[in-house]
């Protein structure tokens, strides 16, 4: 019973009447749709334009004030810089006047007093193991001491406090401007005031603030457990890429997490970090979800309660169609001869008049059809060619007996899978697709394809097909079949026969350079890599001088055998000339070409021929080049290698230059 409701149901969509209803309540679906769309994409940019002019303003605040921050604690270790005394026994003790300025510890976990060498020599308050400690090496201490000017250093784990830690240094100066040593302030990024104001900063439910360095590292993130951890990939935010490099704007990208957020990025210069504030975009467009959720739901409900009335004004309309749709039926059983309507509509009037047309008109062409369908299985069944008939629809309808016994085959011509198998899987697709091509244009179809016969010998095929129309009305397709196996065969043994070399096998120089030109014009199109290895065989001319051109030719085949061996089944290897040899490295770059090359040498060194008792061996003198992009033909490229291979011999040959 469910099935014979569900398909009651899909009649009437099928039908007129259901097809004008539902597209009348589709239309006004869409309409209301297109409304809610176009106030959601209003309401989404004004939403998307204040909310980041707010984010704009919340990191230009918090970037100011940490600048500010950062330049009062490196001023303040300044002023102290300029009371310490340089010189032992100079002034007052360093460990009393770091004291005297305990006051500073509101901004630092401790003050540190390094000497030139980088060695910790006073400290407060002090801390056991920290006096003598020897930072020399460090970064931080590195760059005071290179560029004398305060530094703010990468964030790190204090060996003794074991909590993540940044040190603030100025350099410490004598008159003449030498690097004297330095003064440090500690900052407990977890606990100390630095960022203090952070903590406290809210962005709604979800929205938050986050500091990191240039470098790569978070040192304030509310979530404490990601401090100094590492920040995404370049590919997973890329707007954070940009900051890192100086950029300063706002944008809309994943979050740290991986979360969809609108973004405000600013840069604290005098420390290296940035500033990034997030608001999740999901918080921006919640107030605007349930508005728009209630206002579909009207607008579904008006369509469903506008429904009944609509569908009484179409039967209304279409009450004339019905009583056609009678008279139709007793036509087609022979009831009738033509159709008879009293409408006032003039389109139903039309209709009835077409249809009593179209019946007259059958009738003849159904007569003149017999008459031509016997005239042309006549010329079909007798042709000496392989000919095939199809419907409007390109499926095989007849085959004579000549393509039958071509293809092999017994079985009815409307066996279209079965016909199909035989094509190659190579040229499915292409035939297919062309084939429908034809069939939409109108165009003729005209293809060289290979096919199976039914004993699985494979055969070169060309079929050339053109529709047929009567009275500009389609009815199919004729096509000729023809075997050209052994034309393709000769053609591809010449066209082989013409850019290879007959004693090695390999690409001469006509087939190299075709493959050369291929592969430049890729890289102009699409940046494709190629690197390009050209070498002939230091020590060759003793082998044909000595042991003849046999001797010279087996050595030549061999060194074939062994590059083919080391090379990929993507590259093109040639023979040039004499013992002149040349490799095409597709979508290869230059070190990975150096590394091909030097197996290429090794492979050949292992190489020899005897003659009469006496061992002969050959080595390579390999010059390498990649395409650029100044390359304007492949002379160039050839001319750069070839010039490379000459820098190879004159450095001793069996050597692998790049050009």
């Amino acid at each position: 019973m469910p099935i014979f409701r569900l398909s009651r149901a899909v009649a009437w969509a099928l039908s007129l009447k259901g097809r004008l209803l539902l597209g009348l309540a589709a239309t006004w679906v869409i309409v209301v749709a297109l409304v809610m769309w176009a106030g959601w994409a209003s309401s989404r940019s004004l939403s998307e334009e204040s909310n980041l002019i707010h984010l704009n303003y919340e990191a230009r605040l918090i970037a100011d004030e940490l600048t500010d921050q950062v330049d009062s604690r490196l001023a303040a270790l300044g002023q102290l810089a300029e009371q310490m005394p340089l010189k032992a026994g100079e002034g007052t003790d360093p460990h009393t006047l770091l004291a005297a300025n305990g006051a500073l510890l509101e901004w630092f976990e401790g003050l540190l007093l390094y000497d030139a060498a980088g060695t910790i020599q006073a400290d407060w308050p002090q801390m056991p193991g920290r006096q003598g400690f020897d930072a020399g090496f460090r970064d931080y201490f590195q760059f005071v001491k290179g560029f004398k000017r305060p530094y703010v250093s990468e964030p790190f784990i204090g060996g003794i406090s074991g909590m993540p830690m940044l040190l603030f240094l100025v350099p410490l100066l004598d008159e003449a401007g030498d690097f004297q040593g330095a003064l440090g302030g500690l900052v407990n990024i977890r606990e100390g005031g630095l960022f203090e104001r952070l903590r406290r900063i809210r962005l709604g439910d979800g929205g938050y603030a986050a500091i990191a360095t240039a470098s790569g590292r978070l040192i304030y993130h509310p979530d404490r457990s990601r401090i100094l951890a590492p920040l995404p990939s370049e590919g997973a935010s890329p707007s954070l890429a940009l900051a890192r490099l100086g950029w300063e704007g706002e944008a809309r990208g994943p979050a740290l997490d991986g979360q969809m957020t609108y973004q405000a990025f600013r840069q604290i210069w005098p420390a290296d970090w940035i500033v990034g504030v997030y608001l999740p975009s999901e918080q921006v467009m919640s107030p605007f979800r349930g508005l728009f959720r209630r206002l579909a739901i009207l607008g579904l409900l008006i369509a469903v309660m506008l429904l009944p009335l609509m569908g009484w004004l179409l039967w209304l309309a279409l009450r004339p169609l019905y009583r056609l749709e009678g008279q139709i039926g007793e036509l087609g059983r022979g009831e009738r001869t033509h159709v008879t309507l009293t409408s006032r509509m003039q389109e139903i009037q039309r209709v009835g008049n077409a249809l009593n047309r179209l019946e007259r008109e059958r009738g003849l062409a159904l007569a003149q059809w017999r008459d031509r369908q016997a005239f042309l299985d006549a010329i079909l069944a007798e042709s000496p060619v392989g000919m095939f008939v199809t419907d409007p629809q390109g499926r095989i309808v007849y085959a004579n007996r000549a393509l039958l016994e071509l293809a092999g085959r017994t079985v009815s011509p409307r066996h279209h899978a079965q016909w199909l198998a035989g094509l190659h899987a190579d040229d499915r697709d292409a035939i297919l697709d062309l084939w429908q091509f034809s069939q939409r244009s109108g165009e003729d179809f005209l293809r060289q394809f290979r096919y199976y016969r039914a004993d699985g010998t494979l055969l070169w095929l060309e079929v050339h097909a053109s529709r047929v129309l009567i009275d500009c009305q389609l009815i199919g397709f004729v096509g000729i079949v023809k075997d050209i196996t052994l034309h393709r065969e000769q053609e591809s043994l010449r066209q082989w026969e013409a850019e290879h070399d007959p004693l090695t096998g390999l690409l001469n120089r006509r087939g190299f350079e075709r493959r050369l030109e291929e592969a430049l014009a890729a890289w102009r199109k699409a940046e494709t890599p190629s690197a390009l290895l050209l070498f002939d065989l230091d020590r060759f001319k003793p082998i044909n001088d000595l042991g003849g051109h046999a001797l010279g030719d087996t050595m030549l085949r061999r060194v074939a055998e062994a590059v083919n061996g080391v090379v990929r089944v993507s590259d093109h290897v040639a023979r040039q000339g004499g013992d002149e040899f040349a490799v095409l490295l597709p979508s290869c770059d230059v070190d990975q070409a150096r590394r091909i090359a030097e197996s290429l040498r090794g492979a050949v060194a292992g190489l020899s021929v005897i003659h009469e008792g006496r061992e002969f061996r050959v080595t390579l003198s390999v010059g390498v080049t990649t395409l650029l992009p100044g390359d304007r033909d492949i002379q160039e490229v050839i001319g750069r290698a070839d010039a490379a291979s000459y820098e190879a011999k004159r450095r001793g040959r069996d050597a692998v230059v790049s050009a």
